[in-house]
């Protein structure tokens, strides 16, 4: 009986210690694996080819993620250019496209945009055509009088060229979105600043002059009179310039916008002659004198308007150089070679004269990637419906749909916690969650391949590509004046579905994330779902983008009296934290950085990534069998935020500076501030206490 009970004790320490032997070999040999499909070594290549693995991730997880050997990796422009090569790839594609349908006009635009043989033998000669059909100029010296508003109307309506004012329509910001005509200043080509050293200032206008007596000579004028033509044009410019206000000074008097009628503006600026302009730019809308307008600034359409009638009397000449010159200019892009070589070598010295780094022309800006974008602009429904049945099928809106409605109950578990907010604003925010239309891809009339074979139908190619150009300019302009003359239910997007930036429409209520940006690295469905490393991947970068505009939803909340019914003083102390976390970040030289207009976009930055990392955190424990990317030496948790600051990588050079106006912290702020700020990236990156992105405290927003 002894011997029984020794043998069994024997035998169970046996079966212990075995048990225990085979979890040892299990953890040790079976901790994440590798993840190897093609999708997991392209974004591999693509974290090995953007970090530098020497920096310290605590200290500055920024070069850590974004740094590479000849500079900093921007991820938006890759991606970018990365959709027009698709979009390159399918236009090139023989056989891909139908006779007779939307689709064949689009095709032969751009093989006649890509027909440079043609475009080159056809020289200046399309474009004298034009300047003779808009009653002549003869510039060797030999004035042919012309009619100012009749030479004005067929400018803008018939060749796009605005040369005094901008006018164009837009939706009222209230339902029901009726149309509303808008008159702004010109576009110059070249901004005299009024700010501007006058050496500067010299230097600039003697490039400018150089560049329209030189497009005078193409034209076939001798350099002495070119050269008149061209200070003529310069001089009249300046001073169109002289008479605008500085925008500080626009938005400091009086109101931003004013609202007149044709007649009203007719007595204001006589020298043109609006009800005519304005009918023939936006046929088949039908004006009256009584329309309604949106100006921008009535004073400079005063101004512009004496100015014009003082040179009629005396120098139409002037006037008729510089708006001819101006056609020649805006033109340019559908022209021969040595057209579009005096435009770039002016940008490229004006870059120089203002201390910023020259332009890359080629191989970066090569001649497919020009006529790929004007077949987009062109023909964006047919490119749509291309684009998003190669690059987003209905397996992969379904996996971003699913992101999506994750990220979303993730926003809702946060509104039901935040400690400043009251019950009743609670409500409300859930309410207007719930309401929330979400777009994916692209819009849905965009991918109706009946709709387009009707809509290009007074698009007439040929049979120069300069004509087949300034056809589809007329073509767009009245499809956009028929899309707002016609009942609009849905959202009109603000980008092309093979753009990359996703965003959040007041008016509409609507957020939309187009098929360009839900693409590898930062979203694909194709990496192994049983794991949570593509979870990892999609919710750092997707999920947080995502998060992101769902937090523009409650913007109104976060400023002064957006919530009556809130603890103020505990919101107030939050941003005012919030404010001080990012003034504490050391900068770059060449940024600048102010800590109250970035502040709104920093907390959606700030609370974007937390509630990504929650919807991420929930969605591991629901899954088995870690998968990580071989090589990287980063957990399913760490690749979160790898994929995260991936997003935010972008260059910034002392010459070429942030823009102030831009609401967004600098890239390496967009990094540092809402990582410094998770409490789960130190815990992971087993950051020491008291190191840059692990400081001794937080704020608590979101």
């Amino acid at each position: 009986m002894r011997t029984r009970w020794v043998l069994l004790a024997v035998l169970l320490c046996g079966l212990l210690l075995g048990s225990s032997m085979l979890w040892v070999y299990i953890f040790r040999n079976c901790g994440p694996c590798p993840c190897k499909a093609p999708v997991c070594m392209e974004l591999l290549d693509h974290y090995l080819a953007s970090g530098n693995r020497s920096v310290a991730p605590c200290t500055d997880f920024f070069s850590f993620a974004c740094e590479k050997a000849n500079g900093t990796s921007n991820s938006f422009q890759a991606l970018t250019e990365e959709n027009k090569s698709r979009l390159w790839r399918l236009l090139e594609a023989p056989g891909s496209w139908h006779l007779r349908s939307g689709e064949e006009k689009a095709f032969q635009f751009y093989h006649s945009c890509m027909d440079t043989a043609a475009i080159e033998a056809s020289g200046a000669g399309p474009l004298i055509q034009i300047i003779e059909e808009l009653g002549g100029w003869n510039i060797s010296g030999n004035w042919i009088s012309f009619d100012f508003n009749q030479t004005l109307k067929l400018m803008m309506s018939q060749y796009g060229h605005f040369p005094f004012f901008r006018a164009y329509l837009r939706p009222h910001p209230a339902p029901p979105h009726t149309p509303i005509i808008q008159i702004d200043k010109p576009e110059f080509e070249i901004l005299l600043q009024q700010d501007q050293e006058q050496k500067v200032y010299a230097q600039i206008l003697r490039e400018y002059v150089t560049y329209l007596n030189r497009l005078g000579t193409l034209l076939g004028s001798n350099p002495q009179e070119a050269q008149q033509h061209a200070s003529w044009s310069i001089v009249f410019t300046s001073r169109l310039f002289q008479i605008l206000k500085p925008q500080q000074q626009q938005q400091t008097q009086d109101k931003l916008f004013h609202v007149v009628t044709i007649d009203e503006l007719q007595e204001m600026a006589p020298a043109i002659d609006w009800l005519s302009c304005l009918q023939a730019i936006f046929t088949p809308m039908s004006l009256s004198p009584s329309q309604t307008l949106v100006v921008h600034d009535l004073d400079y359409l005063r101004n512009m308007s004496q100015l014009v009638e003082g040179l009629l009397n005396h120098s139409e000449r002037i006037i008729q150089s510089y708006m001819i010159l101006g056609l020649v200019d805006t033109l340019s892009p559908a022209l021969d070679t040595k057209f579009q070589e005096a435009r770039r070598e002016l940008i490229q010295k004006l870059r120089k004269l203002k201390e910023r780094p020259p332009l890359g022309f080629s191989p970066a800006h090569p001649r497919w990637m020009k006529c790929v974008e004007q077949t987009g602009t062109f023909f964006e429904p047919t490119l749509a419906a291309l684009f998003v049945h190669e690059a987003f099928g209905p397996s992969i809106r379904r996996a971003a749909m699913e992101l999506f409605a994750e990220i979303k109950d993730a926003v809702i578990i946060r509104l039901k916690k935040l400690s400043w907010i009251s019950e009743e604003t609670r409500k409300e925010a859930l309410n207007k969650l719930t309401r929330l239309q979400v777009e994916m891809g692209a819009p849905k009339q965009a991918l109706k391949p009946e709709m387009t074979t009707q809509e290009y139908s007074d698009i007439q190619l040929g049979p120069s590509f300069l004509q087949s150009f300034l056809s589809c300019v007329r073509s767009l302009r009245a499809r956009n004046v028929r899309s707002f003359l016609q009942p609009f239910p849905y959202h009109r997007w603000q980008q092309s579905p093979w753009g990359v930036n996703a965003y959040y429409s007041i008016p509409d209520h609507v957020v939309v994330f187009p098929a360009g940006l839900l693409q590898p690295p930062f979203f694909h469905p194709g990496y192994p779902r049983y794991g949570p490393f593509s979870e990892a991947v999609n919710f750092g970068a997707a999920g947080s983008i995502m998060a992101h505009e769902l937090l523009h939803i409650f913007y109104q909340l976060l400023l002064p009296g957006g919530c009556p019914a809130c603890n103020a003083r505990a919101l107030q102390e939050a941003l005012l934290c919030l404010e001080h976390h990012y003034a504490a970040f050391p900068l770059p030289s060449m940024s600048s950085f102010n800590g109250s207009h970035t502040l709104l976009e920093n907390t959606a930055d700030v609370g974007g990534v937390a509630i990504a990392f929650q919807a991420y955190s929930k969605r591991i424990v629901e899954h088995t069998g870690e998968l990580t990317l071989p090589n990287l030496d980063l957990s399913p948790y760490q690749l979160f935020f790898r994929s995260y600051a991936q997003v935010m990588c972008r260059e910034m050079s002392s010459q070429d500076p942030q823009d102030p106006q831009d609401p967004h912290s600098p890239p390496s702020l967009r990094v540092h501030g809402p990582l410094s700020n998770t409490p789960d990236f130190a815990k992971h990156f087993h950051c020491p206490h008291g190191t840059l992105l692990n400081p001794s405290a937080r704020c608590k927003l979101w």
